[in-house]
């Protein structure tokens, strides 16, 4: 789990007003940060299946959220790709 600072910073990055923490824009900012750090977790601990499951969900629920921006907010969707710099 990312420290509570981390989140709140991730979360002030990508947010669209102050009272913004739950459009898919932050989730998906947030569960990248997290799959970061579980990704270098699993590279110190490469027996550590639960972790890989978890981080698999992860990237599920990722990919849904990216989904879902993509469809119902086009703009926003390739801001946050280049912002986070992920492929697509």
């Amino acid at each position: 789990m990312l420290t509570t600072k981390q989140k709140k910073k991730v979360i002030e990055e990508h947010q669209a007003h102050d009272k913004d923490t739950g459009s898919a824009e932050v989730q998906v900012a947030v569960v990248s940060k997290e799959m970061e750090r579980l990704a270098l977790h699993l590279k110190k601990n490469p027996k550590d299946n639960h972790s890989r499951k978890g981080l698999l969900g992860m990237v599920a629920k990722r990919r849904k959220l990216l989904q879902y921006l993509s469809i119902n907010s086009p703009d926003g969707y390739t801001k946050l790709i280049k912002k986070l710099g992920l492929k697509r």
